[in-house]
């Protein structure tokens, strides 16, 4: 594990757009990751089979078009991202931002994933360690998620989720926001039509979001 103050060369500079910069960031894996174009997948922790499938689809191409994909390491969506593409194998990776110090890893489940990510990527937290899961921490998490990407893309979200605090933190940053579309009437579909409601980008398959991010 190792430390990046903002005086560091590898600190990411989009994170200076936050009013908030972490003070320190907390890393353990390769940090020259955080100089490559990012995008951001995040979604429900109950997520489908639909949902997860998305996931991963996007995840991948999205991987092999040149973007490192980043997420919270949450439960559902977050984590198919980050499997997905660790899947994919070498030269390719993933970056989690955590909401708890990297060596509490939450939720516990996902210990064996945030080694491969920590062995393939690259783990990153403001808190230090020791610090266990406290509700705040998360949206805090998110906004550092919102500010490492260059877009957010939704898949799956209810109304009131830490998803949609990333993509509304990520539209005040001036990042784009994605989200899926879904049947009106499941719970889960809320958010993202919500979100497409009020101006995110539609995206029906990974082709929407790369025509939007490679022009």
């Amino acid at each position: 594990m190792q430390t990046l103050s903002p005086a560091h060369p590898h600190y990411p500079k989009r994170f200076h757009d936050l009013y908030d910069p972490p003070k320190l960031l907390y890393i353990d894996g390769d940090q020259t990751l955080l100089a490559r174009p990012m995008i951001a997948i995040v979604g429900a922790r109950m997520a489908t089979p639909t949902g997860m499938h998305h996931a991963r689809v996007f995840a991948q191409t999205l991987s092999k078009a040149g973007f490192l994909v980043i997420s919270g390491l949450a439960r559902g969506i977050d984590g198919a991202a980050h499997r997905a593409c660790l899947e994919l194998g070498p030269g390719f990776s993933t970056i989690a931002v955590c909401g708890t110090g990297l060596d509490r890893v939450y939720p516990p489940e996902h210990l064996n994933l945030a080694q491969s990510i920590a062995a393939e990527g690259l783990l990153i937290s403001e808190h230090q360690p020791g610090v266990g899961a406290k509700a705040f921490h998360f949206p805090r998490r998110n906004r550092l998620i919102a500010a490492l990407a260059l877009g957010v893309v939704v898949i799956e979200g209810a109304e009131r989720s830490g998803s949609l605090i990333t993509a509304r933190i990520a539209c005040e940053l001036g990042r784009e926001v994605f989200a899926l579309p879904g049947a009106i009437h499941h719970p889960l579909n809320a958010g993202c039509n919500r979100l497409i409601q009020e101006g995110a980008k539609l995206a029906n398959s990974p082709k929407d979001v790369l025509e939007e991010l490679l022009i």
